[in-house]
């Protein structure tokens, strides 16, 4: 049976700056539970898999089941509350129905403070897991027969009536989404007979694949996802130079000037583009060329793939203008990178590259900013050096991206337990039920403080495209290290209610000069638009209530 592990963390290639405060892992244990408790478990996923096309998120049964019965609180004690439609609804009525929804918030909080949760949807995150670590042969060390037994489940749960697979679990069927986790059915196992192939799950996913346009219309992650892999052609992709992280960052399209999402998943994929990395061509990759495309992969031209994309993935048509710049670097600038002298400055190119790359994931002990990300990465890491360090440090910390719940294991796009734990410190305190939840209280005061970053990213951060993260607060834990800054408002107007109340009650105030940090974090990084406030750097809003929370931080008798 699954058992959520909180707080825990051991073996060389670990590192973390908090004890590991705020991490979540699911570990599989053959003897975890009750015959009781594993009928439950069943019925759970039976009932999931029944209702899947009415309800798509999971209720995260496993996960409530479990900390309910690690806190032994009995959650029947108060009784149901019924409101007929033509009743008044009293002032007893109301305290009643907080009080078992804080009762219910209270059982599922872990021993840490936070409130472990699945952050999870989208249906392309899983696939690139598998896919980098059966690149790798790193499949059996990290996935055991119950991690693909789970995640063959929710694959299966989450594919549409007409079999294909979405963006995310509520979308239309994408060819991204589809051809990936059809993808990731046969790196795993399933369709190995001919006859499954054509039939079943299996065979209705390949079918919308090939009626759609086959792989060459999957858009450009998928493509170079997939040359990394060996089932797509890199001439049939459009480039993605490593050499723009060597232009003057004053240009406008410097990539320091990129979102950071997008900045961190174009390291790793200029680099593999640079070196046009292919993983071992197996038998398996064999018979997919042969599965996934309408015409013999020999005889495809790969150049004229480069714009094809299926229309049910294609959200924005490319402009005039980026298909000259890309036909000009595509027809030009890659020819000319490829003779010297120009090809010194591909291989410049490609250690400042991999420099970046090695800097955010040690900044971030290897959780990187999200699992897109973090996949790239170990692409990168893995083609630039197999069996590297770097890429050991990788594999231990796939597991903080899985989640298990009733529909299957999924990966999640990064854990929210900061953001999750700020609101319900908040909701908690609106209800002036603290006296009765105080121990709840007092374990989130605590996470809150725990998982504040204390320190600036390590070396010349600037140049190295961060900013100032001392004092603020990231969507996760701290050893991810990124600040947010709407994390950082909510967790200081927390920390601001919390201070208003009894030691005795939620523990002691956090330091006053920690306050200070994260007031200095949060104000530079803001500009007024709109009477909004925008962060700069993260492009994310701030609640405009943080002003009025900074006011009241400045008042002698809070501080």
């Amino acid at each position: 049976m699954w058992k959520l592990k909180v707080g825990k963390g051991e073996g060389p290639w670990l590192r973390s700056i908090n004890n590991f405060v705020g991490r979540q892992i699911w570990e599989f244990e053959e003897d975890e539970g009750s015959p009781e408790e594993r009928e439950m478990v069943e019925k759970a996923r039976e009932f999931y898999h029944q209702n899947r096309f009415l309800v798509k998120p999971s209720s995260d049964i496993l996960m409530q089941m479990q900390l309910i019965k690690e806190k032994r609180i009995d959650l029947t004690s108060t009784p149901i509350v019924r409101v007929g439609s033509s009743e008044e609804i009293s002032d007893e009525k109301v305290e009643m129905v907080l009080r078992k929804a804080v009762r219910f918030t209270s059982s599922i909080q872990a021993h840490d403070g936070h409130w472990p949760s699945e952050c999870a949807g989208p249906l392309f995150y899983t696939p690139l897991l598998i896919m980098v670590l059966n690149l790798s042969g790193a499949m059996d060390s990290v996935i055991s027969s119950e991690h693909k037994k789970e995640i063959i489940r929710h694959i299966y749960n989450h594919q549409n009536k007409d079999g294909g697979w979405g963006f995310h679990i509520e979308g239309h069927s994408i060819m991204l989404s589809t051809a990936f986790n059809y993808i990731t059915l046969r790196i795993l196992g399933e369709g190995s007979a001919g006859k499954e192939r054509d039939h079943g799950a299996v065979g209705k996913g390949r079918r919308w694949i090939l009626d759609h346009g086959s792989l060459t219309a999957i858009p450009s992650w998928g493509k170079m996802a997939l040359s990394v892999l060996g089932l797509y052609e890199w001439t049939g992709c459009n480039p993605v130079p490593p050499e723009l992280f060597l232009s003057p960052s004053y240009l406008p399209f410097h990539p320091a000037k990129l979102w950071c999402y997008i900045r961190d998943t174009s390291l790793p994929l200029s680099y593999l583009y640079g070196k046009k990395y292919v993983g071992p061509i197996t038998d398996l990759i064999l018979s997919l060329r042969k599965e996934l495309y309408t015409q013999p992969y020999e005889t495809i031209d790969w150049p004229n793939t480069r714009y094809m994309v299926a229309k049910e993935d294609l959200y924005i048509p490319h402009s005039l203008i980026q298909d000259v710049i890309w036909d000009a670097l595509y027809y030009i600038g890659e020819p000319l990178l490829n003779y010297w002298p120009f090809s010194k400055l591909r291989e410049k190119a490609l250690q400042k590259v991999m420099n970046h790359i090695h800097y955010e994931d040690e900044n971030s002990r290897y959780l990187n900013l999200a699992c897109v990300e973090k996949y790239f990465h170990m692409m990168a890491c893995w083609a630039e050096e197999p069996n590297s360090s770097a890429y050991k440090r990788h594999l231990a910390r796939v597991p903080d991206y899985l989640w298990v719940a009733e529909d299957g294991m999924k990966v999640q796009n990064l854990g929210s337990q900061l953001w999750d734990a700020v609101f319900a410190v908040q909701a908690i305190i609106a209800t002036n039920l603290d006296d009765e939840f105080g121990t709840t209280l007092k374990r989130a005061h605590n996470f809150i403080e725990e998982t504040q970053i204390r320190e600036n990213p390590s070396g010349d951060f600037r140049s190295m495209y961060r900013g100032n993260s001392k004092g603020g607060w990231p969507l996760s834990e701290q050893d991810q290290g990124w600040q947010v800054s709407d994390c950082t408002a909510e967790a200081l107007k927390a920390l601001l209610l919390l201070s208003q109340m009894s030691p005795e009650i939620v523990g002691e105030k956090i330091e006053t000069n920690r306050l200070y940090e994260a007031v200095d974090f949060l104000l530079p990084y803001q500009v007024w638009v709109l009477g909004s406030m925008l962060h700069v750097r993260y492009v994310v809003c701030v609640s405009r209530l943080s002003i009025y929370w900074v006011n009241i931080f400045h008042k002698p008798s809070n501080r």
